[in-house]
């Protein structure tokens, strides 16, 4: 018996609970559709009479694709995709799924505007982004672009608001216009999705970013209240002790004369080598002072460069080994309802679920 119905492994529809009951979430393009066609009935009445018709089938039909056209030219500020909080990850065609699923369509459908408002998520998209400016850009379809510099653009709103976290986006927006410079000098050599201005345009774009965080300003705060420079220096210490970027120990270090003689701790920077590199790293760039002891600080940022740094996140995309779905976990869901983050069938779930690094999120999407 051939098999008719819907896969029986697909989410289904989205539901959202009203006061007049339940009704399905539809997606952006059915609703557009709708109004359209609303829209081609109440022109039909307008511009129809009983004597001569004004406009043919024809030139009605050519006026909705172009008011659809000009509907998503005119609103770039709008993210087309859904905010789903997990997705299938399916790598072939079989009987029941056709296609498979690519880069640009699960940066789509994951939910990373929301994950840029969590601040245990924050660095782990930014991150995520900046591997997509270095390598993956033009492997992106034209809505994931889309959806890539909106997000982008919420990124950077973000820290001229809240002035956190400058120093990754500056990062981020470096290797992003380099990427860019080498697309529009190139035009030709590569495939480029879109039009050839609209990738000057971007580039334009990012270059005025990151002059407005060029001239961002740190606004000092004026309060009564307790301040870092109150705290003993045991808890100063500790502080300094659980940072995990020497960056951050550096610049923690240009607040007070008195971080900055914590900030100089040997001891600190041994711990923090130790922390990201092996000892057989140490010995091939080991770096002794003229007194014989080991300048920690300057290997730390010797070794930097040769080496990768171990990466830490407050909170990073998971993938189902059993059901291959990409997901995000809420921790304190999984906590009160034991929310596994999406409908796993396994018995344990908890055992077939492995973190996602952004470099691992890539490489789910080579074939």
């Amino acid at each position: 018996m051939p098999f008719l119905g819907q896969d029986w492994r697909s989410p289904g529809w989205s539901w959202i609970k009203t006061e007049d009951g339940w009704k399905r979430c539809e997606s952006w393009s059915q609703e557009l559709e709708r109004e359209n066609t609303q829209r081609n009935l109440s022109h039909s009445i307008i511009l129809n009479s009983d004597d001569e018709e004004i406009f043919s089938n024809e030139e009605q039909e050519y006026t909705s694709k172009k008011r659809k056209k000009d509907h998503f030219r005119n609103d770039t500020n709008t993210q087309c995709f859904y905010r789903e909080k997990w997705i299938y990850v399916h790598k072939e065609s079989t009987r029941e799924r056709h296609g498979y699923c690519t880069l640009g369509e699960a940066f789509n459908r994951l939910d990373f505007s929301s994950a840029v408002q969590d601040i245990r998520r924050f660095n782990y998209v930014v991150k995520l982004l900046q591997l997509i400016a270095k390598s993956q850009l033009t492997s992106l379809s034209g809505v994931a672009q889309k959806n890539y510099f909106n997000i982008l653009d919420k990124i950077v709103q973000k820290v001229l608001d809240d002035h956190q976290n400058p120093r990754l986006i500056k990062d981020l927006l470096q290797d992003l216009s380099s990427t860019l410079c080498i697309l529009v000098r190139g035009v030709g050599k590569s495939v480029l999705v879109g039009n050839s201005n609209i990738w000057v345009c971007r580039l334009e774009t990012v270059l005025a970013w990151q002059q407005q965080l060029q001239n961002l300003q740190m606004t000092k705060q004026v309060n009564g209240g307790l301040t870092l420079s109150d705290l003993p220096l045991h808890m100063l210490n500790n502080i300094l002790y659980r940072f995990s970027d020497g960056w951050d120990i550096v610049t923690l270090g240009q607040v007070t004369p008195t971080l900055s003689v914590l900030s100089e701790d040997r001891q600190l920077w041994k711990r923090l080598c130790q922390y990201h590199f092996a000892e057989k790293q140490f010995c091939r760039h080991l770096i002794v002072s003229e007194k014989g002891h080991v300048e920690w600080k300057l290997m730390y940022f010797v070794l930097e460069k040769h080496y990768p740094t171990r990466e830490q996140y407050g909170d990073t995309l998971h993938f189902c080994r059993h059901c291959s779905i990409l997901f995000w976990k809420d921790c304190r869901l999984a906590l009160l309802f034991k929310d596994t983050g999406h409908p796993c069938t396994a018995a344990d779930p908890d055992s077939c679920f492995m973190p996602v690094s952004p470099q691992h999120f890539i490489d789910l999407f080579r074939f």
